[in-house]
């Protein structure tokens, strides 16, 4: 048992250092091997693998595949140390196919009615902190909880670049940013040292108490802003804060695509810019846009007819 449970920390080690977090692995896995010295086994079995994951309270199909797939890795990990170790089939409970929601892609004037709703509607300070966040996620594509995490010794203006240290998968990258969003983090910079001569946190972007912008409150206050704008009943759905970043990835393609860069060389910057491990996680956005797969198509077309 102690073997297993050594092989699983050098595993979840391994697997952290290459920049996955594995939170739900770190959690789950450790009762699995639990699970196998109670059935007095040495070896990870298909059978094991399967009775651990089916037992689970919540039940649902989704959720006992979710276990398997928890457990294959491991099982492939320890296949390498034990051949005798059984690496459940991917079949064996297949995942309901999970469809992801099509995002609502903002205009400038969206972003621009988000902005003056903030501005009108919210107490003075408040209204800058959510202006300016909402216009530093559309102009960078950030990760809302990379923003609200951001430090004051993260923004530095006048090299025009942000520190993103609290970024997923435990990376850390530099983020360009425009002159006129650097020119907006010095106003609400000098606006908040006027307002809080003391922060209660070190963060950029603060509360009006001076403490640390919450998700939950920043999520609240955005649906109203929503409503405000006259956006709440946009199609294809009502506009979410994550599609904020959406939005500035297609933008992104869409212009490099009308200009006739090369995408596909391109693609990578775009990749590490948002801070996604692979260029295939930035693929995805070409599908979210009818407008991205039409331009996309023209180019194909031109360089086959340049090719015959």
């Amino acid at each position: 048992m102690s073997g297993l449970v050594e092989h699983l920390q050098q595993y979840l080690q391994l697997r952290r250092a290459l920049g996955y977090t594995l939170v739900r692995a770190g959690r789950l896995l450790p009762r699995f091997v639990a699970f196998v010295h109670q059935a007095a086994a040495t070896v990870i079995t298909t059978d094991l693998a399967l009775a651990w994951a089916t037992q689970s309270r919540r039940g649902t199909p989704a959720w006992a595949a979710e276990r398997l797939r928890l457990v294959r890795g491991f099982a492939r990990y320890m296949h390498a140390q034990d051949p005798r170790t059984e690496i459940p089939p991917g079949t064996l409970l297949p995942a309901p196919r999970r469809r992801r929601g099509t995002p609502y892609l903002y205009t400038d004037a969206d972003v621009r009615a988000l902005m003056t709703a903030a501005q009108t509607t919210l107490a003075p300070f408040k209204g800058t902190t959510y202006a300016t966040l909402l216009g530093l996620l559309a102009s960078t594509g950030l990760r809302v909880g990379e923003a609200l995490a951001l430090a004051d010794a993260d923004c530095d203006r006048a090299a025009g670049v942000l520190r993103i240290r609290h970024a997923k998968f435990g990376k850390t990258r530099l983020v360009l940013l425009h002159p006129s969003t650097c020119a907006a983090l010095t106003t609400y910079r000098h606006l908040r040292e006027r307002t809080f001569r003391h922060p209660r946190s070190p963060t950029f972007f603060v509360s009006r108490a001076g403490t640390r912008l919450q998700y939950q409150n920043v999520h609240c206050t955005f649906l109203s802003l929503v409503r405000t704008a006259g956006l709440a009943h946009q199609r294809p759905r009502r506009p979410r804060l994550h599609d904020l970043r959406h939005s500035f990835a297609v933008a992104t393609l869409r212009d490099w695509y009308r200009t006739g860069v090369d995408v596909d060389a391109r693609l990578p910057w775009l990749s590490t810019y948002l801070g996604h491990v692979s260029p295939s996680s930035t693929y995805w956005y070409l599908t979210a846009h009818p407008d991205l797969l039409r331009l996309a198509h023209r180019r194909l077309e031109r360089v086959m007819e340049a090719s015959s």
